[in-house]
């Protein structure tokens, strides 16, 4: 069989988490699924069973995994197993050295409406940072709790990935808190309506400029 078929040029966190589990066995889709649920792994990833079964049928398409058998068990559903092929296992570990080395900026919701912030008047935008920063204190809180407790039973190694978002909700936390108390004392300010005249000024100056595909 022929496992060097063509590989995606990038694997996403399903396709990570997928190899991930088969370089331990052979599995079928339930199990796997059961597995990122009873480890935690929500907290990376989205559990909608479209995704596990879409990822699935990218890596064997792409031939890093492959299936196995195809049964059935009493009144069960037919259920295939996969197991991972060698180019899969390297292509897990080449993308995991990958990521972990290279920096990358991912879409935050947060970031897209920080950087509308403008829109907002200082006095508007003040209360919602507030009580941004008590939802996240409650959330690292609560983290911080569950973290502990399952800290006792299991190695640190499962449990970094945790350890990392609280270490991002508390420096979103700082960071916040310093932007809305630069907002509550003035020290950064700014005048929403006198700013849209002005963009809108710029809009219209725009508008007026010669398109050159239309000379």
């Amino acid at each position: 069989m022929n496992y060097m078929k063509r590989q995606p040029e990038e694997l996403g966190l399903w396709e990570v988490a997928v190899l991930s589990l088969l370089r331990q066995g052979p599995m079928h889709p339930y199990l796997m699924q059961r597995l990122l649920r009873d480890r935690h792994k929500d907290e990376v990833l989205v559990l909608k069973r479209g995704s596990l079964y879409h990822a699935i049928g990218r890596l064997e398409h792409t031939g890093l995994i492959a299936a196995v058998t195809t049964g059935r068990e009493g009144r069960r559903p037919e259920r295939t197993t996969y197991r991972i092929t060698p180019a899969g296992e390297q292509a897990l570990l080449d993308t995991l050295r990958r990521i972990l080395a290279m920096p990358r900026r991912e879409p935050s919701q947060f970031m897209a409406a920080v950087s509308f912030l403008v829109h907002l008047t200082p006095a508007e935008a003040l209360p919602h940072l507030t009580e941004r920063c008590q939802r996240l204190q409650q959330e690292i809180t609560h983290r911080g709790t569950l973290l502990k407790a399952v800290a006792e039973k299991v190695p640190r190694i499962h449990l970094i990935e945790s350890e990392y978002l609280l270490a991002m909700l508390n420096t979103e936390l700082e960071w916040t808190r310093n932007l809305a108390e630069e907002l509550r004392t003035g020290t950064l300010n700014w005048d929403t309506e006198s700013i849209l005249k002005q963009a809108s000024a710029e809009v219209r100056a725009a508008s007026k400029e010669t398109d050159p595909a239309e000379e």
